[in-house]
């Protein structure tokens, strides 16, 4: 179930960043991001959720743009999600681990995809968390990475949701993103 209310938000450049708590797959938005390998098939994770929600079409689309290299996305449309688009972020590869440059510049090139579908708002999960071998925070200050780097340059995108699934991974997201840039 999705759970309304920011505790924190941030500014990156534009681009406000917050914080929720909830089911990726059940968020109202223009564009929520797949944590996917670069074969773009859909098992299970967040991936799953999206396609079980979705429907087989997302998996069907991201397919026919693949197979992709760690660390690159591809755009689908979203099926019956709530959002218009999902944005499928290769943060490792099948059957392999995640790491922070896969899941930074997938997210990165995500983003940018993002823009040339003038979406407004996108949701992100922890990329590379979970089976992917990545800790939240490591997945969370990669993407921070690439929502700094893409801010230079935007112009549809206004809002970033990181999200997660459990109340302590959404804690844990938060408090990183409160301290994110005091290091320097």
């Amino acid at each position: 179930m999705y759970i309304e209310g920011v505790a924190i938000e941030k500014y990156i450049g534009p681009i406000r960043i917050s914080v929720q708590q909830g089911d990726i797959s059940e968020i109202e938005t223009d564009a929520i991001v797949n944590a996917a390998n670069s074969d773009l098939w859909m098992g299970s994770g967040v991936a799953g959720a999206i396609k079980r929600k979705g429907g087989l079409e997302i998996e069907r689309e991201a397919l026919a743009q693949g197979p992709i290299k760690p660390g690159e996305a591809v755009i689908t449309n979203a099926g019956r999600l709530n959002a218009r688009k999902v944005v499928h972020c290769a943060g490792m590869p099948p059957g392999g681990l995640a790491n922070q440059d896969y899941v930074r510049t997938s997210s990165l090139m995500g983003l940018s995809l993002a823009e040339k579908n003038q979406v407004s708002e996108i949701v992100f999960p922890a990329i590379g968390a979970g089976v992917g071998g990545l800790s939240v925070e490591e997945s969370t200050h990669a993407i921070l990475d690439a929502i700094k780097e893409h801010s230079i340059n935007c112009n549809s995108l206004k809002s970033v949701i990181l999200v997660g699934y459990s109340e302590s991974s959404s804690q844990e997201i938060e408090t990183i993103l409160e301290h994110w840039g005091d290091e320097g």
